[in-house]
């Protein structure tokens, strides 16, 4: 029987992280290239990348950073994207998509009340949160097949498996659009569907983030606390478990599940 060492080992294998110059995606890229494995990350702003990048590489861990800029609300460019990451690294065992819109985000018709919420912006949230992944998951399956590693994991939210409870933003700026909930939930779908379709050769799974510290509004804080059976929100690194977990072989025959990280949140 393996060591448990052995089975979370990254050694050799080769990781694509969206959304990497982010905080979750920032936190992924670090857990992935803590365990061996090589990673390239995709965003849209050069700069922010550059700089993920160089702090990753100053880091332990065996395996080197890439960047790669890249827009994932457009089908050709996303195409383009995992094919130039597959010529840089040599293929690919691992996809996590953690690009998003979310609430913060700044669009037109996004982050505003449900009666003003635009179809324009519910279109760009739907390419970028959900379409995108399949997109990418389409692109890369030869490759994701080729070793029988394949690990593709799709991070989703508690907003794709409970509604909002908008008393929390009441009396702040914050915004919880339709679209991002939306898009969570066919994500969580998506995952079963390409399980299923991709297995043996390639797992898919989720991970389900409950609300992360982002010196959100004191109000809006104490009421997301009140309700949390852990007793305070999330930290991105809460999240480098879960990553290392379904990204590795402790997670061998898991396939077509939905890790939610939310403190208990879901749990009443």
């Amino acid at each position: 029987m393996p060591p448990l060492k052995r089975l979370m080992s990254l050694s050799g294998r080769k990781a694509l992280v969206t959304g990497g110059a982010g905080h979750i995606g920032g936190v992924v890229g670090e857990a992935l290239k803590e365990l061996g494995a090589a990673v390239t990350l995709l965003d849209l702003d050069p700069k922010d990348l550059q700089r993920r990048a160089r702090q990753l590489n100053r880091r332990a861990g065996a395996g080197p950073v890439h960047w790669l800029a890249g827009d994932l609300r457009h089908e050709a460019k996303t195409r383009a994207a995992v094919r130039s990451a597959l010529r840089t690294m040599g293929g690919l065992d691992i996809l996590v998509h953690c690009a998003a819109y979310v609430g913060t985000t700044q669009v037109d018709g996004w982050g505003v009340p449900f009666e003003r919420q635009t179809v324009e912006a519910w279109d760009a949230a739907i390419r970028v949160n959900l379409t995108s992944a399949f997109v990418m998951v389409q692109e890369a399956k030869r490759a994701l097949s080729a070793r029988s590693k394949g690990s593709v994991i799709l991070f989703a939210s508690t907003y794709g498996i409970v509604g909002p409870d908008m008393r929390l933003y009441e009396k702040t700026p914050m915004a919880n659009p339709v679209g991002y909930g939306a898009s969570k939930g066919g994500l969580l779908q998506l995952t079963r569907y390409l399980a299923t379709l991709l297995a043996p050769r390639v797992r898919v799974n989720a991970i389900s983030p409950g609300g992360v510290w982002r010196n959100q509004p004191r109000s809006f804080h104490e009421r997301y606390v009140a309700r949390t059976p852990m007793g305070r929100m999330a930290r991105e690194e809460d999240l480098k478990g879960a990553v290392a977990y379904l990204a590795s072989d402790l997670s061998s025959y898991v396939t077509g599940h939905n890790l939610v990280v939310d403190g208990g949140w879901t749990a009443w």
